[in-house]
């Protein structure tokens, strides 16, 4: 039997990041380091992976706020090709915090890994005063190896996040990470992780996968949002565009202006799919008798967004 091993792969992120100065945590270049120059900085690693056999692989090196679709077909196929090696035990995913929440959802839609694919990041750059990054990768790497982890997850500040419910609540704190009202599947203590509840997951789209290999070129889904005195001029003009699918941040439980009501109303007859989610930070919207527009399962608009993307892909 060969040996077991975790694989890592590097996407950038503020994690890679170096600052002229060291005690600048906000004026930093991203995505400056590789994958080996961030696991030689992580002290203790192998107390953590003890037998397990550590490779690292560099799938891109992008700030996360210019995460693309690209970039998600290429990691999404990687991580495909390590989790059906059989000694492959988990993989860790070194990555941005800006686009986390949906790089995360994204996998596990696509994937809906029995294995663990953990998704590590930090708040400040390598070359902080007192960078979070080695401790945060720590961390995932003890979740990685954790018995009972599985699916899509994401470790920050010592606190363990499903795929579904993480979201980035915070600008600038360390604990940048929450997941509403559902809370966190587990914290990371000592390199031990302690579950809260089950790291249960959606079932991925079966041929999701498949459509993302032949995709030519993926359709184009906006978000717009309600708020006091919105119009449906921006929906015209994304119709007009040639946008396929439209995701409303509305007010409270998905209410719209009514300029903005009818404009998505006549989107969606045009023939854009359209999905109204919540600018509200908890909750989910409740559908009601008679509503025009469906609604997203309470998912967050960005959520909604990648969700309808790999509907509009799939055949």
């Amino acid at each position: 039997m060969k040996q077991q091993k975790i694989v890592v792969l590097g996407t950038g992120g503020t994690i890679a990041g170096k600052s002229a100065q060291a005690g600048d945590n906000i004026g930093y270049q991203a995505a400056q380091l590789g994958v080996a120059e961030l696991l030689d900085a992580v002290p203790g690693l192998p107390a953590v992976l003890q037998d397990c056999e550590l490779e690292a692989e560099q799938v891109a090196q992008v700030d996360s706020k210019d995460m693309d679709f690209g970039v998600w077909q290429r990691l999404a196929l990687r991580c495909e090709h390590w989790l059906a090696q059989p000694e492959v035990r988990g993989l860790v995913i070194t990555h941005g915090t800006d686009t986390l929440e949906e790089t995360a959802y994204f996998l596990q839609a696509v994937l809906a890994p029995d294995k663990p694919v953990v998704l590590a990041c930090a708040m400040r750059p390598a070359t902080a005063l007192l960078a979070d990054g080695p401790q945060n990768l720590l961390d995932a790497f003890a979740v990685a190896l954790a018995p009972s982890a599985h699916g899509v997850l994401a470790v920050c500040a010592g606190q363990v996040h499903g795929a579904l419910d993480v979201r980035k609540s915070h600008t600038y704190r360390l604990d940048a990470f929450d997941s509403g009202e559902a809370g966190p599947v587990g914290q990371v203590e000592e390199a031990r992780v302690r579950w809260l509840r089950p790291c249960a997951a959606d079932e991925g789209a079966a041929s999701a996968l498949q459509a993302l290999r032949g995709a030519p070129a993926w359709p184009r889904v906006e978000i717009v949002m309600n708020y006091a005195g919105a119009g449906g001029a921006a929906v015209d003009a994304l119709v007009q565009g040639g946008v396929q699918g439209l995701v409303v941040a509305g007010t409270g439980n998905g209410s719209l202006h009514h300029e903005l009501e009818a404009a998505l109303q006549r989107a969606q007859a045009g023939g854009v799919r359209v999905l109204r989610t919540t600018r509200c930070a908890y909750g989910r919207v409740l559908p009601k008798p008679g509503d025009a527009l469906a609604v997203a399962q309470g998912l967050s608009p960005v959520k909604a967004r990648v969700a309808m993307l790999l509907s509009l892909l799939a055949p």
